[in-house]
């Protein structure tokens, strides 16, 4: 694969969009027990891809839903290794996994290996949040050879030439922080979302999603109607902490997808 060339996660979502559908791409917490059968309960209900979170001990990104679900899943002993092996063998129905992890993990992997690694699984991106602009190109073009294609996060506070350079870098999608802080939870939508939102769409033709911050399927709905799409995480992983297990993520992601699709 070109380095500038579109890989096969950001085509299948180009094409989706390009179709008239919003996209929908659902967190699951790495390692926390049933999360496998989250993740494909997840595909089932209509998610275009899913992220999946490979726990860290010190996630600076994450608010205290994942970081909860991030210390259970390493009490249960998981490991990087082991969840990105267990990825191999999900059943998706085709739906494109992404890896969300930090630095940290790669760099004890080593870029090529962690790349090889992740293609070997069937991964098809990796997203790094740590990880800036500036420093990323070592792991991003060990990426692209591999054929893993690394999303870029877009924050608000980006000056339009900087956020033009991250969308340029970006593979897969463009992920807009619709909310400057941890991740987590809110009762309304922030102002910010639609902001970066706009942003995004008049600097880029990839697909653009948004994800902090959004909860439920009226914000998501609000954010799709400006974006391509959404990302959710700590709401999904509300109800597997709540005990609610792959049929509760399933059921949130079918009403995530009629909201957006009614949207």
């Amino acid at each position: 694969q070109a380095t500038t060339g579109v890989g096969p996660l950001e085509a299948r979502l180009r094409s989706a969009r390009d179709a008239g559908r919003k996209l929908l791409v659902p967190y699951v917490t790495g390692g926390y027990p049933g999360w496998e059968r989250a993740v494909e309960a997840c595909a089932a209900a209509g998610a275009d891809a899913i992220e999946v979170g490979i726990p860290f001990s010190d996630p600076v990104m994450d608010g205290p839903t994942i970081q909860e679900a991030s210390e259970r899943a390493l009490a249960e002993g998981a490991t990087p290794q082991g969840i990105v092996g267990a990825l191999r063998d999900l059943d998706t129905g085709g739906v494109p996994t992404v890896v969300m992890t930090y630095y940290n993990t790669v760099h004890r992997y080593g870029h090529e290996r962690f790349a090889r690694s992740l293609v070997e699984a069937g991964v098809a991106g990796a997203i790094v949040p740590d990880l800036p602009l500036e420093e990323v190109a070592p792991w991003a073009d060990a990426a692209d050879a591999a054929g893993v294609e690394t999303i870029l996060l877009a924050a608000p506070t980006g000056s339009d030439e900087r956020l033009a350079r991250i969308c340029a870098r970006s593979r897969g999608w463009v992920y807009g922080i619709g909310l400057l802080g941890v991740t987590g939870e809110r009762a309304s939508l922030a102002r910010s979302a639609l902001d970066i939102a706009r942003r995004l769409k008049g600097i880029t033709d990839k697909p653009v999603l948004v994800g902090i911050g959004v909860s439920d399927p009226a914000q998501a709905a609000e954010v799709a109607a400006v974006a391509d799409g959404v990302i959710v995480g700590s709401a999904l992983v509300r109800r597997l902490l709540d005990g609610g297990g792959a049929d509760a993520a399933g059921t949130f992601v079918a009403e995530l997808r009629a909201g957006l699709d009614g949207a």
